[in-house]
């Protein structure tokens, strides 16, 4: 695999061992990645585009300003894994882990992350833009400031999850589940303007 600044292209790494490696700086497109250990690895800039990771492991990654475009994610494990300001716009995921995971800013926008199990993860200033969260596992997560308009969340599980300052106007109330999350005024209002409901906010005197 080439050393930083390098780009491959239409290549497969299998097996590889990058174990607390630097990955800073490195370009990969259209690489299959199977099987690799990229555990306590750091990567400040790395770029990813058209890739594929099967089988991979991120423990304990720590990854800043990365970015994985279109990129396709199947049987990964994230497990403790810290994300800052990275991009995964339009990332798909399928059967990966995610427990304990932190990501903090970033944009994952159109990312693909149906019934993924975020119960033990913290989302928190993530742009989650039109993504697909149907049938999210989110039971006392923590997904705050997380803009989730037009994200599909149809049987979203938000049972106990934080989801203060996030952006609720795609949350249907009768199709997601959102007993005891703890929300702010603004998005409660938002919630029931979505049931159909009108919310005046004036006082007695005012509406008599």
């Amino acid at each position: 695999m080439p050393d930083g600044g390098a780009a491959a292209t239409g290549t497969e790494v299998r097996d590889a061992d990058w174990y607390g490696e630097d990955l800073s700086g490195r370009e990969h497109a259209g690489v299959a990645f199977s099987g690799v250990d990229l555990s306590e690895c750091s990567a400040t800039g790395v770029v990813f585009t058209d890739c594929t990771f099967s089988d991979c492991r991120f423990t304990a990654a720590q990854l800043a300003d990365a970015a994985f475009v279109n990129c396709v994610f199947t049987g990964c494990s994230f497990f403790a894994a810290t994300l800052t300001g990275c991009k995964l716009v339009g990332a798909r995921f399928d059967r990966c882990s995610f427990d304990q995971l932190t990501v903090t800013g970033g944009d994952w926008s159109f990312a693909v992350l149906p019934g993924a199990d975020l119960r033990r993860a913290t989302f928190e200033g993530v742009r989650l833009r039109d993504a697909d969260l149907t049938g999210l596992a989110a039971r006392g997560a923590a997904l705050r400031s997380v803009d989730l308009s037009g994200a599909d969340l149809r049987d979203a599980d938000l049972t106990d999850a934080d989801l203060r300052g996030s952006d609720l106007t795609a949350v249907d109330p009768r199709t997601a589940r959102l007993r005891g999350a703890r929300i702010d005024l603004a998005q409660a209002v938002a919630l029931v303007s979505a049931l159909g409901l009108e919310v005046d906010t004036g006082s007695a005197d005012e509406r008599r």
